[in-house]
This record gives structure tokens, C-alpha cells and sequence, in this order.
């Protein structure tokens, strides 16, 4: 079949090229250069094509200025790293605009030409020279080029569903569970309320746990081991305290499973009942009280503390991960003491203790105080806490000291011989923190960008993120490892625990991003330009110096990442500090706090916050108040309290004369 060209391209052409024979033999005729660059339409191309044969096409003759197609393609497709890091933030931010429109119902039409940026931005990073010039072409594969590096993979890519944080400001509680997820803090597991604590998340229990156990040996308790599964004859000797735990026990009945009559499944062995059914761990004073019987006699033997670190069980209707899980982990101490003041005492300096691990650690504000009767622990006589507030104006208890009084003791017969030879009753305390200080940790400082660490709990302070040279550039190679073997030495000199991010299949945006989104307080960046100039690049998480990137001289990184992570620990303090000052209303009536908590719940940012008011201890009005606006006495302050700030003043509540001065709110 034969193809011939239309007459409409024909004269087009012939137009063309004589508009090129005007635009370039006249001006050579007086004496300019001329410079034609090709076009990169199919008429355009034709013309060059033959204005090429015809002899009509001329480069430039300045030497600085010789026309290199090669050279050409490659200063508008090469990008630097700068421009890679630039064009990974555009994405990441593109990505976030287009996520908070989705997250407010907006429409298709809406969304739909920033998605058309948003690729068009991708374009540009997977294939430079989408931004300017002709793509390259394509070598031909040999032998040699066939065995290809591996893609780059995608570490919580912004664009995946999977990678999105909820804001605070559109669902706080989704938020809690979307940060959880994107910094890989933990996971749902098989086993209905139970959690799979991830590394990231567990290395925080650990920094918290290791923190705290240098404190519990301070106060004179050892660690000890008790059995994860408890008789449930212990649980009824202490009357108060089963009645507390009961409904939250998972029982074991037998001991051995056996094939079903039809072989299909496996149940439990009907010959295997236990006789006395075993309670899985809720808590153990059942267990080592059992034990200090047989450990105390004397006077001598006291007072005696042992604290263990275990997980528990306890079956939670509603779970949130660490707030409230059928099992978590956690650290119980528990002591024997022959006077009520010794024990008394104990119950108050552990609160202390946990109240200075929260302040000092985890940069989170507490309130002392001490529990009302309805909300202590089962068996107590006194419960002493410390109540955090979130960012969203509720409660969360972050840690209990227990005043067991003679309970417990005369309950499993502990008793000793005092120095007139006389036998007593021993008087006890529990106390422990969980992994719900991980939970609040989160709800404390965090922000929609991922979570944010306080850098000393964090268990990366600083990660290094090398930008390597070109591959053939060996000197500049050297140079780098020399510099940041240096930097990481300095910095582990100078106590921070460091990371170097040097993984080769993951780009810089996105290593940014994945450490923006665990926390890790400080980023350091150091490239073959930084290296020349004997600087690195120092970005913080949070905190006053958070805005933009620092340029910090080698030899001074390590005391400025010391005193500016000190720095942001302070600042994240003083924050949460000012917004537990700001969080209590101190001047609110009843129906006040009603009508202000009535529609306060979990999802909503910010919410309400905490009222501390005049009130007359009373178990039924604590209850209606628990009814009708969801409520609760947090404690009764220790400070407020000491000072007498509620005498001489009218319940909120029923007006009649007040007895403490109560914080109520909602609570996790």
C-alpha cells in the first residue's frame, strides 16, 4: 500500500523552511551568529530535519558556547540532592493537602487537579527530565546491565492509606491510633484485646522501665519473680479485693486438651477439671502475700520490698492500645512494715517517685493526689495518684501507690514478733505503673506530623542521615566516612545515643519522613558539601528550635546537639506544663461542668479539660455526677487540700459545707 503525504503538510513544510532560510542565511549575510534549537513537535522536527540536509542549521561558534545535546540534556535532568529533598517535601505536603480535603468530605472534582500535581510531582522524581527537555533514551540492555539494583522502597509512603494521620482536630481518638500505627508503636494481634508491642515501641517501654527500676532499688526493693497463674481460694480471702477484680478475671478450669469425638477439633479434656480453678495473673498481692508468710517472723524482717516486672490480665470490654488492654505489662511493688506510719510513708515517696519519672523523663506535668473512697484500689485504704492531662482536656491516671493498711496481712496471716516479743499484724502497700505512661507519652507532645519524644526517653536521640557522593568521586567518598565516623564518635562520647541511617534503598525524603514520624528528636544531615565547608545540617523534632534547618561546624555538633536536645526537652515541659495550668477551671458551677461535658468525648480537640472544685465527700452524688456527665473525681489534690483551700467553703454540688477540694473530669 502506498503512502503519500497530503499537499496541506507539503506546502506547510515548504513555508517553514523558508521562513528558516530568512531567520538564518540574511542574518549570517550581516554578520551574526545564529542558533537554531530543534522543536520537539513532529512538523517542527521535519524541518530541522531538512533544514539540517540542506545545510541551513548552524552551532554556535563561541567554544563556551558549543551546542552539546548530551551536555544540554544533562544540566536540565541531573537533579541534586537538594532538589530531590525539595521535590519529596512538595509531595509529602501535596499529599497531606489532599488527605485533609478528603478527611472533610470534599468532592471528587475538588481533589482531583491537586491529585494531578501531586503525580505530576512524582513524575518529576522518578523521571528528572520530565522537568525540562526530552526524555533520555533508553540504553539497550546487555549482558552486563541486565542484573539491576533493586527499586527503592517505599517507607511509610505519604500516598498510601496507610501512611495517613488522622488530625486531632478531625477525630483525636483515630488520630491516637493512627500515630500508634505510622510510627510502628504496636498492632492489633489474633487474641481479642490483646497487643503486639512493636521494637520502637517496646525500646520506649524499656527506656521507661529502666529508668524507673534504678528508682525502685533507690527505695530499697529487689526484684523478684512470682507465678503468672494464682489459686482462685487466694483471691477469696481478701473480700474487698475479689469483689474489685472479679468481672475482669480469665479463668483457667483444666489443664489438658483432647481430640473431639469426631476428630475435628480440639476441647477441653472433661477428665482434665481443675479443682481449684486457676486465676490468670490481674495482680499479685494474693500471691506474695502468701509468700511473706512464710518469709517474716521477726520484727528484723522488715520492713521487706519486692517489686516484679510482669504482664497481667485483666478482661477489658473496651480496649485502646497501652490505655487499656486485656493484657499489658507493667511493674508492682510490694511491701511489709510493722508500723502503719512506715508503710503510710512508702505509699507516698513511690508516688513521688513515679511523679518525678513522669516530670523528669517524659516531660509530662502531673497532680498529686489521693483517691476518693469509690475510686480506690479493691483492698485499700488509701489510693494515692498522679493524673495527667492530654491534649484533648481528659484524664489519664499515669501511675497508683497503694495504703493497704492490716488488710492483706490479716487476710493470709502474716504476722511478725516485735521487740517486746508480742506478735503483730504487718501492715502493706502496693504500687506500680503500666504501659499506659507509653499511651500518654503519645497523647502529651505528639502533633499530626507523627509522634514527637521527649529526647530523654527517646531511645534514638539523634539519627544521621548521610548523603553519599558520587559514585566515582572516591576522594569526596573518603572525606565522608572520615567526617561522620567523627560526628558518631563525638556523639556517643558525649552520652546521646545515636543512629546512622545509611540504608541505600530508601531515599533521603523518605528516611526524613520515617524518623519525622517515630519522634527521634534530633536529624542530622551531612553530604560532600557540608563535609567541604566542615558543617552539618541539624533539624529538631519539636521544640524552639524546630522551625528550619541549622548549620552547625563539625567540631561543635556534639556539645550543640547536647545542649539543644536539653533545650527541647525543657521547652516540651514547659508546654505541657502551661496547658495543665490552662486545662482546670478552678471558678465552674455544677451545671457548668454538666453543660460544658455533656458532648465532651474522646474524639473531640481540644476538649473541655479538668474542674477543680469545693466538694462534700459522698459516694451517691459521686455516682449521679458519674451519671449525668460522664465524670469522675480524678483525686483529691494533695497541694489544694494541704493548703485548706476548701474550707470555709459550699459543696458545687449539693452546697453544703466542703470537705475537699475534688478535680473532677473525663478520663481515658
Amino acid at each position: 500500500m502506498a503512502i503519500t503525504r497530503s499537499s496541506s503538510c507539503t506546502s506547510t513544510t515548504t513555508l517553514c523552511l523558508s521562513w528558516m532560510i530568512l531567520a538564518t542565511v540574511i542574518p549570517r549575510l550581516l554578520g551574526f551568529s545564529v542558533h537554531v534549537v530543534p522543536s520537539n513537535n513532529l512538523i517542527g522536527r521535519s524541518v530541522y530535519k531538512n533544514a539540517a540536509n540542506f545545510g541551513f542549521y548552524h552551532k554556535h561558534n563561541c567554544n563556551h558556547h558549543k551546542w552539546s545535546r548530551r551536555r544540554w540534556m544533562s544540566a536540565s535532568t541531573d537533579l541534586s540532592e537538594t532538589e530531590k529533598v525539595e521535590l519529596e517535601e512538595q509531595i509529602k505536603a501535596k499529599g497531606d493537602e489532599i488527605r485533609a480535603l478528603k478527611a472533610d468530605g470534599a468532592e471528587k472534582s475538588a481533589v482531583a487537579p491537586l491529585v494531578q500535581e501531586l503525580l505530576a510531582l512524582k513524575a518529576k522524581l522518578v523521571d528528572p527530565s520530565s522537568i525540562g527537555g526530552e526524555p533520555k533514551k533508553k540504553k539497550q540492555k546487555t549482558a552486563a546491565t541486565k542484573q539491576q539494583k533493586p527499586s527503592p522502597v517505599k517507607v511509610n509512603d505519604d500516598d498510601d492509606d496507610k501512611g495517613f494521620v488522622t488530625p486531632r482536630a478531625t477525630d483525636y481518638s483515630k488520630w491516637y491510633n493512627d500515630l500508634i500505627r505510622v510510627a510502628g508503636l504496636a498492632e492489633t494481634s489474633p487474641v481479642r484485646g490483646c497487643m503486639v508491642i512493636k521494637p520502637w515501641g517496646m525500646s520506649l517501654w524499656d527506656r521507661v522501665r529502666n529508668e524507673l527500676d534504678a528508682k525502685i532499688q533507690d527505695h530499697g526493693a529487689e526484684n523478684a519473680y512470682f507465678p503468672l497463674l494464682i489459686p482462685k481460694s487466694f483471691l477469696s480471702k481478701e473480700a474487698e479485693h475479689v469483689d474489685g477484680f472479679a468481672k475482669e478475671c480469665a479463668v483457667v478450669t483444666h489443664h489438658r486438651l483432647t481430640a473431639s469425638e469426631d476428630g475435628t477439633e480440639l476441647i477441653a479434656d472433661p477428665t482434665a477439671k481443675l479443682e481449684d480453678p486457676l486465676i490468670i495473673r490481674p495482680t499479685s498481692e494474693t500471691m506474695i502475700w502468701y509468700m511473706f508468710r512464710k518469709w517474716i517472723t521477726s520484727h528484723r524482717d522488715l520492713p521487706l520490698k519486692v517489686n516484679q516486672w510482669a504482664n497481667v490480665m485483666r478482661w477489658e470490654m473496651r480496649t485502646r492500645p497501652f490505655l487499656r488492654t486485656s493484657e499489658f505489662l507493667w511493674q508492682e511493688g510490694h511491701t511489709a512494715h510493722a508500723t502503719a506510719e512506715s508503710a503510710d510513708d512508702d505509699a507516698r515517696t513511690m508516688m513521688e517517685n513515679y511523679a518525678t519519672l513522669c516530670e523528669q523523663l517524659l516531660a509530662m506535668p502531673v497532680v498529686r493526689g489521693v483517691k476518693s473512697p469509690s475510686e480506690r484500689f479493691a483492698g485499700a485504704e488509701e489510693t494515692y495518684t498522679i493524673e495527667a492531662l492530654m491534649q484533648n482536656g481528659w484524664a489519664l491516671q499515669s501511675g497508683t501507690s497503694h495504703y493497704l493498711g492490716q488488710s492483706f496481712g490479716k487476710a493470709f496471716d502474716v504476722t511478725f514478733q516485735d521487740a517486746e516479743g508480742q506478735l503483730q499484724d504487718v501492715y502493706g502497700t502496693s504500687w506500680g505503673v503500666s504501659t499506659r505512661l507509653i499511651g500518654a507519652l503519645i497523647m502529651s507532645h505528639s502533633d499530626d506530623d507523627g509522634l514527637v519524644l521527649p529526647p530523654r526517653v527517646a531511645p534514638t536521640q539523634v539519627v544521621i542521615v548521610p548523603i553519599p557522593p558520587k559514585k566515582n568521586n572516591q576522594e569526596a567518598k573518603e572525606s565522608m566516612e572520615v567526617a561522620l565516623d567523627k560526628l558518631v564518635s563525638d556523639l556517643k562520647s558525649a552520652g546521646l545515643r545515636v543512629k546512622v541511617d545509611d540504608r541505600d534503598y530508601v531515599r533521603n525524603g523518605a528516611k526524613y519522613f520515617e524518623w519525622e514520624r517515630k519522634g527521634v528528636p534530633l536529624r542530622i544531615e551531612l553530604g560532600p558539601r557540608d563535609v567541604k565547608q566542615n558543617v552539618c545540617i541539624f533539624k529538631y523534632r519539636a521544640g524552639d528550635g524546630s522551625d528550619g534547618k541549622q548549620s552547625v561546624d563539625l567540631a561543635q555538633a556534639a556539645d550543640s546537639a547536647v545542649a539543644g536536645l536539653d533545650a527541647m526537652q525543657a521547652s516540651l515541659l514547659a508546654a505541657a506544663q502551661d496547658r495543665l495550668a490552662d486545662g482546670i477551671r478552678t471558678d465552674a458551677t455544677y451545671d457548668e461542668m454538666k453543660s460544658l461535658l455533656e458532648a465532651d468525648e474522646a474524639t473531640q480537640y481540644p476538649g473541655q479539660g479538668l474542674f477543680l472544685v469545693p466538694w462534700k465527700c459522698d459516694a451517691a452524688n459521686e455516682d449521679k455526677i458519674k451519671e449525668e456527665c460522664k465524670a469522675t473525681i480524678r483525686c483529691y489534690p494533695l497541694k489544694e487540700n494541704s493548703e485548706g483551700l476548701h474550707e470555709g467553703k459550699k459543696c458545687f454540688f449539693s452546697g453544703e459545707d466542703a470537705t475537699h477540694m475534688a478535680l473532677f473530669g473525663r478520663a481515658f
